[in-house]
């Protein structure tokens, strides 16, 4: 049994049907990390303006995520210096659902993200075949130089505002794992909020603001290519590694 199981029961739910018409694959995404002593509060105040996803009856899902990079960490490198126009690569399973895709998220020069993604059998450890496809169809990037790098599994539990194009993921129970290491972020949670429109008014982001908590820009594969290889260059990660820190104390 989950932790938020009892505040989870309180929401209004949604389907995953219910949900097309907020895919929201071409999308502006605005991040906050936070310790989970303050989820049951926000989600109580949440409970009015949204609805929480509910699959197989669970309003949860654990998610496990295989990151691709080239040897040297290219990919990351390239976001860790600032660079748009940039891609990720990873396979995903849900794991109540036991579903299985191949994805490819694109941050443009405007701020947006756009993902593309298809349906697996099973979790693909090497890109081939239709995910080969798809890497060389969407990006400049040769599938070849991708190799997998490290396993980011979480807790998720997903939110649809009421009233406006807008999803909230909220991420939990975080652990990064490679072949040589693994560590636990026990008590970080990293929510985000995804809109059409960064002008579209966000019941979220006002409780943030109310609360003080800033937005952080890191991603999850980048802040597990950090924990996993401390002589990797991060230092215009370091503010947000330092806000961490001081977070987990």
């Amino acid at each position: 049994m989950n932790q938020f199981d009892p505040i989870l029961a309180s929401f209004d739910p949604i389907t995953l049907k219910q949900m097309d018409n907020v895919k929201l694959l071409d999308r502006v995404d605005t991040k906050f990390m936070f310790r989970d002593s303050f989820l049951p509060e926000f989600l109580e105040k949440m409970k009015e303006q949204y609805f929480v996803l509910e699959a197989g009856e669970k309003r949860y899902t654990h998610y496990e995520t295989l990151y691709f990079d080239t040897e040297h960490f290219g990919l990351y490198l390239r976001h860790h210096n600032g660079k748009l126009n940039r891609f990720k690569f990873r396979a995903r399973r849900y794991v109540e659902s036991n579903l299985h895709f191949f994805e490819v998220k694109f941050k443009n020069n405007k701020g947006r993200t756009i993902k593309d993604r298809i349906k697996r059998p099973e979790i693909i450890q090497q890109i081939a075949d239709k995910s080969e496809e798809l890497v060389r169809s969407i990006s400049p990037v040769d599938p070849r130089t991708l190799h997998a790098k490290l396993w980011v599994n979480y807790l998720r539990m997903t939110f649809v505002n009421k009233h406006s194009q807008e999803r909230l993921t909220i991420d939990t129970e975080m652990v990064f794992i490679d072949p040589k290491n693994s560590v636990n972020y026990t008590g970080l949670v990293i929510a985000e909020v995804k809109q059409g429109s960064s002008r579209d008014k966000s019941p979220f982001i006002d409780m943030m603001r109310a609360h003080s908590i800033q937005k952080k820009s890191i991603s999850k594969y980048c802040l597990g290519v950090i924990s996993l290889n401390p002589e990797i260059k991060k230092n215009n990660f370091k503010p947000t590694l330092l806000y961490l820190s001081k977070l987990l104390k």
